[in-house]
Formats: structure tokens, C-alpha cells, sequence
């Protein structure tokens, strides 16, 4: 996308150049910028906050309709930034839009200045590349074989989004007065308004609390940390042949690379435990915040699946067996 951007500023200069020489525009040099400033604000506060009501919509669809080949939930990283985006750019986007609509009212923006003109027809612009784009993701996802129902009920949110947009720009070009009791305008605010409200309501059953979230990243920290361990334990097999006593010997050894912060958890500063089972088998023990396997308060967030499947773990004190690479293994 990012090809795109060098391309959409010439553009945008344009449409600005043209609004602002156009003999029809009859406001001064002051308003030109002010409503020229207010209409770009609106236009990305815009674009924000509907593609963050389809991305919060587009993962709850995932999250409810389960799908066999694609059922890892990930970190919610999409929902957590439409969240974000929603919380900031909604506000912007009614507020910008109240001062354009309360400038039409005073007289400030004519209905046939150039600014309001050129840069309406901008957004409905940009909106029509940004609907494009989104579709076609959909349809490539639904092609690639994403269940049917997704397609369906993602295609759908796409459309409705896309014709309240499309809709209200179009009104709004046409209508001759600016007036506050207008039934059209008001029913899209408060429908548009109610449905930003429920998208943000409803996107906290399903995203990753913050203190959910920072116990997996400690977590995750802490099994990296085993990992390390681990890799420790096999560098030294592979010189000495059996494994080391304790973490101490480990630590000493002139051969083996091992920070120390890898013998600690790095929230609570609590030792990991090393514990040597057999000439061959050894497990690592600390106490862990969260059952890796499980969803997050069932919001569908899953915390990291290990690759070796041995680092899996329960929340609370549990020992995770440790990989020995170099030893013989055994057919059945």
C-alpha cells in the first residue's frame, strides 16, 4: 500500500488546487483553509473509523464462525488497532462533521462553494478505492477458501458500510439548505453513531484484556527464557557428555553461553528451577500466569502455542520437560 501514498498526495493537491481556483467558490482566503482543513480531517477521521467498524465486525465473524482450517485467534492485534483507531477517529469524525454542517448553517460554506464540492466528491473518492480494496481482500480470501458464511456476513458488513457512506455524501452534495431538523442527516447520526457505539461495545467481549494481554507477553518472556536454558543445557551435553548438576555448573562453564537474566523470570525476578531427572532427562519449573492453551475470559485470544509442544503449560507453578537434541533416540 505503501506505493500508493506518494500517488494519493498528488492527487490530493490537486483537488485542492481546483477547489481553490474555481470562479464559482465565493467565500475569502480564510474560510477557504479553514473548511478545506476541516473536509481532509474528515475524509481520514472517515476512512478510521469505517474501516475500524469492519474490522472489529470482520473479527467477530471469525471469532463466532469457526472455521476448522483457520482456527488460531492470534494476539487480536487487528481488533486491538481497531479499537484504538475507533476510539480516537470516531470523536474527530462527528466533531469535524458538526463544524462543517454549522458553517453551512451560517453562511460560511455556501452549498455551491468549491471546497465543499471538490472535496465531498474527494471522499466518496478515496471511499470508493478504500470499499475496492476491501472487497476484492474478501472475495481473494473466499476464493482461497475461506468458508462461505464468512464470505457472506464479511460481503454484507462491506455493503452496508459502503452505502451509508456512499448514501449520505450523495444527500449531501444535492440538499439546497443546511438545516439542524433535516431527517436524513439526523437519522444518520444517530444510526451511525449507535452502530460506532455497539462496534466498540461489543469488541471488548471478544479482544484481549490489557492484563490478559501483558501475562501472555510475561509469559512468553519467561518460556523464551527457558528456551534459552534449554539451549544451555544442550551446549554443555554436547561437551561433557551428561548433563549438569544444577544451573551453577551450567552457569560456570567457561563454554557455554548463558545470560543471566535467562535464569530469572523477568517480571518477578524469581529464580527458575532446574531439575536434573536422569542421565538424559531434565525439566525446567517456574511459576507461569496462564494456561497457554486456553482463551483469554473466552474472548477467542489464544496465548503462543510452543513448536515443540513439550513448553505448553497450566497457570501457576508448573515443570516444563527440557529437549535433549544430542541423545540416542530409541525405535519402538
Amino acid at each position: 500500500m505503501s506505493f500508493l501514498i506518494l500517488p494519493g498526495i498528488v492527487l490530493l493537491i490537486i483537488f485542492i488546487v481546483l477547489a481553490l481556483r474555481d470562479g464559482n467558490n465565493n467565500m475569502s482566503n480564510k474560510h477557504n483553509a479553514k473548511y478545506a482543513f476541516y473536509y481532509l480531517l474528515s475524509l481520514v477521521a472517515l476512512v478510521f473509523t469505517a474501516l475500524s467498524v469492519g474490522m472489529i465486525a470482520f473479527s467477530i465473524i471469525d471469532k463466532t464462525v469457526a472455521d476448522v482450517l483457520n482456527n488460531f485467534i492470534g494476539h487480536d492485534s487487528q481488533l486491538k488497532f481497531a479499537i484504538s483507531a475507533l476510539l480516537i477517529a470516531a470523536p474527530i469524525f462527528y466533531l469535524i462533521s458538526g463544524l462543517i454542517n454549522q458553517g453551512r448553517r451560517s453562511g460560511e460554506l455556501d452549498k455551491d462553494s468549491a471546497i465543499r464540492r471538490w472535496l465531498t466528491y474527494l471522499i466518496l473518492f478515496v471511499s470508493s478505492l478504500v470499499v475496492l480494496g476491501v472487497l476484492i481482500s474478501v472475495i481473494n480470501a473466499f476464493l482461497d477458501g475461506e468458508l462461505t458464511a464468512r464470505f457472506i456476513l464479511k460481503a454484507a458488513t462491506v455493503f452496508v458500510i459502503s452505502a451509508a457512506v456512499f448514501y449520505f455524501y450523495f444527500y449531501d452534495i444535492k440538499r439546497e439548505e443546511a438545516d439542524k431538523k433535516d431527517p436524513v442527516v439526523k437519522i444518520f447520526f444517530f444510526a451511525s453513531l449507535a452502530v460506532v457505539v455497539a462496534a466498540f461495545t461489543a469488541s471488548w467481549f471478544f479482544v484481549e484484556a490489557p492484563q490478559a494481554a501483558r501475562a501472555r507477553l510475561l509469559d512468553q518472556a519467561l518460556t523464551n527464557n527457558i528456551y534459552s536454558l534449554e539451549s544451555a543445557v544442550n551446549t554443555y551435553y554436547d561437551r561433557h557428555k551428561q548433563l549438569p548438576d544444577n544451573l551453577t555448573e551450567l552457569a560456570n562453564d567457561p563454554n557455554v553461553y548463558l545470560d543471566a537474566a535467562a535464569l530469572i523470570d523477568p517480571d518477578t525476578k524469581a529464580a527458575i528451577v532446574y531439575n536434573r531427572l536422569s542421565d538424559e532427562d531434565f525439566e525446567f519449573c517456574a511459576v507461569f500466569r496462564l494456561d497457554s492453551a486456553a482463551a483469554d475470559n473466552g474472548s477467542g485470544a489464544r496465548t503462543v502455542y510452543y513448536p515443540d509442544n513439550n513448553k505448553n503449560h497450566k497457570a501457576g507453578y508448573q515443570c516444563l520437560k527440557g529437549t535433549l537434541y544430542a541423545a540416542p533416540k530409541l525405535l519402538d
